[in-house]
């Protein structure tokens, strides 16, 4: 088994050799070009081609979960498939926000899935950012689990109630200040211009709705980015892992989309399970801090932390589609009763 290339500080270990950083900075530039190379015609995706894509999207991380395992070891690979089941939960969540912002912007079905795409490099770049700072500050002491640990079930508690509460997602594009900065920077023009972002109009440069939709997205996964990467951290301390998964969970976004538009408003638990994991890998955070001042204190493994997650998620799945039923037997209508007094129709003879 190769050793692990340690980082220093707050010892921090990673498989990331600068080979397999370059092959997986490669392999992600090259299906980030097909994908732009697919969506260069803007057309509608029709399910064929979705479904396609997103399994050929779910084997990679399989695959790459393979290797893993094969050449650093089964706790390694187990590591990154937990972290990975960790960023694609709540991916699903960050496409139920797409799809808000899609529909608040009235974005054409043809050119939905380049918005997604260009959603999709941001949060990339944004994730590669907040992944470097994390590392930064897991080196500078093991206070940056408690502080990650407290992040998490902050959120967690906001998401539940929220959720509790019945308060749907909603989305108001007025309220964004990058919107509301670029409109006053630069005119918009009123109908979308193909896959055009800017455009010359009356002697001047102009945007079109479809730049303002790209950048709510970019916007809101600023926000995601906050949530997704302190969660992650809570499965594994290697910076490496923590790309991987986050590059994994990210890539098949566009075409999982399409996949699950109507499934994604079916899932009405799915933020009661979201929160409950963020909660879990908060605290799991928070213990692993308290094991290093007291060694007393239990830590929890990460094999158990893939069982937490994955009852979860399935639990949520299987109270969604009860609620799902019961809502739709009582929307429909009852049987007229017979009126007060009259007998019983009887058969007719034959």
């Amino acid at each position: 088994m190769p050793a692990q290339s340690t980082m220093s500080a707050a010892d921090l270990q990673t498989i990331g050799s600068p080979a397999l950083w370059a092959i997986t900075v490669a392999a992600l530039a090259l299906l980030l070009t097909m994908d732009f190379i697919l969506t260069r015609r803007p057309h509608e995706v029709r399910m064929r081609e979705a479904v396609g894509w997103s399994i050929f999207y779910l084997a990679l991380p399989l695959v790459f979960g393979l290797y893993v395992w094969g050449v650093f070891g089964s706790g390694v690979a187990v590591e990154f498939y937990t972290g990975y089941m960790v960023e694609k939960s709540l991916s699903v969540d960050n496409l139920f926000v797409f799809m808000l912002l899609l529909s608040s912007f009235a974005v054409p079905d043809a050119l939905a899935q380049r918005v997604l795409l260009l959603g999709i490099i941001g949060a990339l770049a944004l994730r590669a950012v907040f992944i470097a700072l994390g590392a930064a500050v897991l080196q500078s002491g093991t206070w940056a689990f408690l502080l990650f640990g407290a992040i998490l079930i902050l959120a967690a508690g906001k998401i539940v109630k929220d959720a509790a509460g019945g308060h749907e997602r909603q989305v108001d594009i007025s309220s964004m200040r990058t919107v509301r900065l670029l409109r006053r920077l630069m005119p918009i023009t009123d109908d979308y211009r193909g896959s055009h972002m800017v455009v010359r109009e009356n002697g001047r440069r102009a945007l079109t709705p479809l730049a303002l939709a790209v950048v709510a997205v970019f916007a809101t996964d600023i926000v995601f980015a906050v949530d997704s990467v302190p969660a992650v951290y809570g499965v594994t301390q290697d910076p490496f892992l923590v790309f991987a998964t986050n590059a994994f969970a990210l890539l098949g976004l566009r075409a999982l989309y399409f996949v699950l538009m109507d499934v994604l408003t079916k899932l009405r638990h799915l933020n009661h399970g979201l929160g409950c994991i963020l909660a879990f890998i908060g605290i799991k955070l928070v213990l692993h801090w308290a094991h290093g001042v007291w060694t007393w204190v239990p830590e929890i493994p990460t094999p158990v932390s893939l069982l937490v997650i994955v009852a979860i998620l399935a639990v949520v799945t299987i109270t969604s589609l009860h609620a799902n039923r019961r809502a739709a037997l009582a929307a429909e209508p009852a049987e007229p009763a017979e009126p007060a007094g009259t007998a019983p129709r009887r058969p007719e003879p034959t």
